[in-house]
């Protein structure tokens, strides 16, 4: 059997390096510049993020192509859905389609130096998040203290630091923007920290950027806010009308116990809290609570259809699998786990311990969700520092969720996005693994001791795989094409370094040298293709 090997880590790197804790008030950004291997954008167009779409008919659209590029670009779209227009100079396209049907689009990116075309699917029909969604959430670096401030300036880093060009979206406000009940609805209104929740919502839509929000269906959330259920039936907290909250409407800790009011009350308000909801455009929803059940799952479920919005509905957290059914008939996306930390116990444990139990309920329309990225600075709103995890465990984190399936969304302070950090988040071939449009779950095809091997079938027929050293010291890897079920020569194409390294056939085994705590990340091609086998095949 011929052996093919190669060293994955460049002389430059030092892979025990560590980031710096300094304290909350001195964050250093550590310089980990050695480790990128992700190239640059080319300056001519080029198309990235996903290559379908889903939204249901006469719901309002929202579309930003990514693309990246030198700027100024503009872009077109022939065959869209009738009711849907592009912007030809910001990429987005907006409306409401009419009918149901699979269009494939044609989009075209154009600048100063050239032009890139592609399709981009759009489903109109029953089922939205055919891909999983991509974005940032506020709880891992704000956590309580987030604001309308915060989120726009999330919003604008967003777009400014180019993970807009590359399919990153989302912009979602966790626990701590609630109030109290009130407005035509009687639903939750907003605290002081967002003085209009609408205004907020145009201003992320004006950059094709989503809007998500937070609730659970106890009377309270987990920061002891008030929740969408209610022991009375006007909508009135006993904790807020004692006044023992803050002047943010949040319980006051050291007057009651949070678990005091951590329960499901007489009545919902889930009806009121969609549709104000909808009224303010918001577009995606995680709803948290534990333990999950199908009852209050289906009720927030039935609220949001009736508001005719598309809202991408995420249940939190620590979901069962023999809630699986209820899982794939109500939501989009669900946490299989309880909170991430930034290390790497709670990474590895989360992101190989219990992800496989769900590759049967994995595909378009329903992601089971490992929790949100911990990279960046981040602190939870209290002790803010430098993730902890190391920068080959950082591409392990990418690589993991990536071939999983699951949502990636950043938990970062957004504008200290540095270049490292970003070359994990804008590659866009790794991101293609993630976000292919067949959705199947990557699983595990071996394993061994510290170490583990999962593949990902893609549409297009080829093959992910990804190869972790789960161990302390550096190790050899690797894989032979004909145990992979692959017959004929095989491209071997490193995805971080977005380049061709080799070809492998029948039962030469391809060997690399994996960092502690790291990965090696290739598609195989052709893989297995449709045509016509001659000569001798048999292995």
């Amino acid at each position: 059997m011929k052996r093919i090997i190669i060293t994955l880590a460049a002389a430059a790197i030092c892979t025990a390096a560590l980031a710096q804790l300094p304290g909350e008030d001195s964050i250093v950004v550590p310089d980990y510049t050695a480790y990128i291997l992700t190239p640059p954008a080319p300056d001519t167009p080029r198309i990235n993020g996903p290559r379908i779409y889903g939204a249901r008919p006469r719901a309002d659209f929202l579309y930003r192509i990514p693309a990246t590029g030198v700027r100024p670009m503009t872009f077109s779209a022939k065959g869209l859905p009738r009711g849907l227009k592009l912007d030809p100079a910001t990429g987005i396209i907006r409306g409401k389609a009419r009918r149901k049907g699979s269009y494939d689009v044609q989009v075209t990116a154009t600048n100063a130096l050239g032009t890139d075309t592609r399709v981009l699917r759009i489903e109109i029909g029953d089922r939205i998040a055919l891909t999983p969604p991509l974005g940032w959430n506020s709880w891992n670096c704000w956590g309580n203290s987030v604001s309308a401030e915060k989120i726009l300036q999330s919003a604008r880093a967003m777009d400014e630091s180019g993970l807009a060009d590359y399919g990153w979206s989302y912009i979602n406000i966790d626990d701590g923007w609630q109030g109290i009940r009130g407005g035509k609805y009687n639903a939750i209104q907003p605290n002081k920290k967002f003085p209009d929740m609408k205004a907020l919502a145009d201003s992320l839509h004006s950059r094709g950027l989503k809007f998500g929000i937070y609730s659970g269906p106890w009377i309270s959330t987990y920061a002891s806010h008030i929740g969408s259920s209610c022991d009375n039936p006007d909508g009135t907290y006993w904790w807020v009308e004692q006044g023992i909250v803050d002047e943010y409407y949040k319980l006051d800790r050291t007057k009651a116990d949070k678990e005091s009011i951590r329960s499901f009350g007489k009545y919902s308000f889930a009806k009121a809290d969609a549709r104000q909801w909808a009224d303010w455009g918001v577009d995606y929803l995680k709803y948290d609570w534990n333990i999950n059940d199908e009852w209050w799952m289906r009720d927030m479920r039935e609220a949001i259809d009736a508001t005719g919005r598309d809202i991408v509905y995420s249940i939190s957290n620590s979901s069962r699998v023999s809630l699986g059914p209820a899982l794939l008939k109500y939501a989009q996306c669900w946490r299989t786990t309880g909170d991430i930390r930034d290390t790497w116990e709670s990474l590895s444990g989360i992101g190989f311990g219990g992800q496989d139990c769900w590759a049967g309920f994995t595909g378009p329309g329903h992601w089971p969700d490992a929790d949100m990225l911990v990279l960046g600075k981040v602190g939870w709103g209290r002790k803010m520092h430098w993730t902890q995890l190391t920068p080959w465990e950082q591409y392990t984190h990418i690589t993991l969720w990536s071939i999983l399936a699951s949502p990636m969304l950043l938990g970062c302070d957004m504008e200290m996005l540095d270049p490292f950090t970003l070359s994990l988040l804008c590659n866009n071939e790794v991101l293609d693994v993630n976000q292919d449009p067949m959705g199947v779950k990557g699983v595990i095809f071996a394993k061994g001791e510290d170490h583990v091997t999962y593949i990902k079938p893609l549409s297009d027929g080829t093959l992910a795989v990804a190869l972790f050293n789960l161990g302390d010291e550096e190790r050899t890897l690797g894989f032979t094409p004909h145990k992979l079920g692959l017959y004929g020569e095989q491209t071997v194409r490193d995805l971080w370094r977005q380049q061709d390294v080799g070809k492998v056939v029948k039962k030469e085994r391809w060997e690399v040298q994996v960092p502690p705590h790291g990965c090696a990340f290739y598609r195989l091609s052709p893989g297995n293709t449709g045509e016509k086998l001659e000569g001798l095949f048999r292995q």
